[in-house]
């Protein structure tokens, strides 16, 4: 399994912000919690339904969408209520 499959795209959880699968914790969230200074263990300490993976997977995600050459476009898959992520290369 990828990380980025830990990030889902759901329109009932966080009005349909990319979050961490089985959680309503954003990837915004998690990315402004390293930015101001905390560390891994200080979010894994905070928020305990988390882990390192799923830190990681908010990181590669924002890589991914800052790096427009590198980028991999996600094809969104609907086959249950929730939109997951699925990355593939263009």
């Amino acid at each position: 399994m990828s990380l980025l499959d830990r990030i889902v795209i759901d329109p009932d959880v966080v009005h349909g912000r990319p979050a961490i699968r089985g959680t309503r914790m954003r990837v915004a969230d998690v990315l402004s919690l390293l930015a101001s200074g905390a560390t891994t263990a200080e979010i894994l300490q905070d928020y305990p339904y988390l882990t390192a993976d799923d830190i990681a997977a908010c990181l590669e995600y924002a890589a991914a969408q800052s790096n427009p050459s590198s980028l991999r476009r996600p094809c969104v898959s609907s086959s249950t209520r929730s939109f997951h992520l699925r990355w593939r290369e263009c």
